[in-house]
């Protein structure tokens, strides 16, 4: 016999439909609580008014357009753009999503693209072309402006800056100032005091009607050093530790190769680059190892019609430090797998993986910390080319066979790996000041360098309690992926 009474029964009914109601309407993501902070911290800095993206996505309404698109693109990894794997190694200024972050862009598409609260928007961050380092020492802009024509293509152009300094200088920071974020793709800069090789560049200078000389591969001369500094969008300035730093010379240039992107519409450019010089006397000059064909056993030949991989190798005769390393190959290149073995094989030190290369996302990668690698370790870099008609991106059609060169129809196999020697508590210098703390990527550094147990030995505070997807913010999606995890079927 039911006792229960019809009022009774209603009541219970009404404040349950009502709870459920209230939650179901809290399921879904909504953008200003949770989509604005993912596309405001990892894609706006390039999709906004003036920026390289091809859309803006600040408003509720622009992100809103795109939003599926949005999805596709982050759920697969193909933005924003990222080439390292990072689950074999962490770099500084790392683009990649959490798996929360995506959970929350697909759950906001799956849910209507809900606007939300207007007050809880984090706020549109500010881009602007200042230094973020503070005032620079030396200011070294481009001679004269680029002007890239309106005809949607690419083009890499080196231009030469004299540093103009009359004795030794040490570098501390090298940070680049671009001029018009529509076009400037990336940034790679090479220094020379050779006055041999700056006559021969400025000669090659002097022969191009435009401003600079084109440089698709390198820089058309040899240089003492190749990788001075980098820069590509979103990523921080190179800071060296103290101690630690560059090196300019009376009559030194730089050799800045910019990548412009194209355009529908003609752009005019004038990039800078500031030199911050150190407080602290250096000491340990960072210096440029290379992986090159030099060490194959075989010619550096791509035959056409073929999927082929390059294996070089490098011996460490003493104890270095690592800062960084660039693996560069031209539009036949498929991957890149670089690591470090000890001399028994017994021990392995992850450097770089790059499942699936992309020429127009290559950068210089900076390690969060110094990275010990002992002496008698052998560094090997495998380049996989892919020469067939698979490749979307080859320049033939049909496939032809492919040597070494420095143009778009020719290819390259190089690996520069920035080092200074050994000293104890390398592995406690990061970039940007400071030691080791609870970052993830200074975390990683820290277990690579001898923490036998790994990062579970150590205990980060946990800034705030119950965020489970790490935006910020107490929401319920917290709650889903809390129980995604932990639940468990009911009886």
């Amino acid at each position: 016999m039911n006792t229960k009474s019809p009022l009774l029964t209603l009541s219970l009914t009404v404040i349950f439909c009502s709870v459920f109601n209230t939650f179901s309407a809290q399921t879904y993501s909504t953008f200003h609580e949770d989509v604005a902070p993912i596309i405001y911290n990892n894609c706006t800095e390039c999709h906004r008014p003036g920026g390289l993206g091809p859309m803006s996505l600040i408003t509720y309404n622009d992100v809103f357009v795109y939003g599926e698109y949005i999805e596709i693109v982050t759920a697969s990894g193909f933005m924003p753009p990222w080439i390292p794997d990072p689950n074999y190694r962490h770099f500084r200024g790392e683009r990649v999503l959490s798996t929360g972050d995506k959970l929350v862009l697909s759950d906001w598409v799956a849910g209507g693209k809900q606007e939300g609260n207007p007050a809880a928007n984090p706020g549109v961050p500010t881009f602007t072309n200042e230094s973020v380092l503070g005032v620079p020492d030396l200011v070294l802009p481009m001679p004269e402006p680029w002007v890239q024509a309106g005809d949607m293509t690419d083009q890499y152009q080196i231009f030469l800056i004299p540093t103009g300094v009359t004795s030794t200088t040490y570098v501390r920071a090298i940070e680049v100032i671009t001029g018009n974020s529509a076009i400037s793709h990336h940034s790679i800069i090479g220094y020379s005091n050779d006055p041999a090789v700056i006559a021969d560049a400025l000669a090659l200078d002097a022969d191009s009607p435009e401003p600079g000389y084109v440089g698709f591969g390198g820089f058309g001369v040899t240089l003492e050093d190749n990788l001075f500094g980098g820069w590509v969008p979103g990523s921080p300035p190179i800071e060296f530790p103290d101690g630690i730093g560059k090196v300019l010379e009376p009559g030194s240039y730089l050799f800045m190769q910019m990548h412009y992107g194209p355009t529908p519409v003609e752009e005019t450019d004038l990039t800078t680059i500031n030199i911050f010089t150190a407080d602290v006397p250096v000491t340990r000059v960072v210096g440029v190892a290379t992986l090159s064909p030099f060490s194959f056993s075989e010619p550096f030949i791509i035959p056409a019609d073929q999927v082929i991989s390059f294996h070089a190798t490098l011996d460490i005769p003493v104890d270095v430090s690592l800062v960084s390393i660039t693996p560069h190959m031209h539009l036949l290149g498929k991957s890149w797998m670089v690591y470090a073995t000890s001399s028994d094989d017994q021990d392995t030190i992850p450097l770089i993986s790059i499942p699936q290369w992309d020429f127009h996302w290559q950068g210089m990668f900076t390690f969060p910390a110094l990275l010990k690698i002992p002496g008698g370790y052998t560094i090997h870099a495998i380049g996989e080319y892919d020469n067939t008609t698979n490749n979307i991106d080859n320049p033939f059609s049909p496939p032809e066979t492919m040597t070494w060169g420095e143009f778009t129809t020719e290819e390259m196999f190089i690996v520069f790996a920035q080092f200074v020697f050994y000293q104890e508590g390398d592995e406690n210098l990061t970039f940007g000041g400071g030691t080791n703390n609870c970052d993830p990527a200074a975390l990683q550094s820290a277990y690579d360098s001898g923490y036998s147990d790994g990062v579970d030995s150590v205990v980060c505070p946990e800034v705030c309690p119950g965020d489970i997807n790490s935006d910020g913010f107490l929401t319920a999606i917290d709650l889903l992926g809390f129980l995604a995890n932990f639940g468990s079927v009911c009886p």
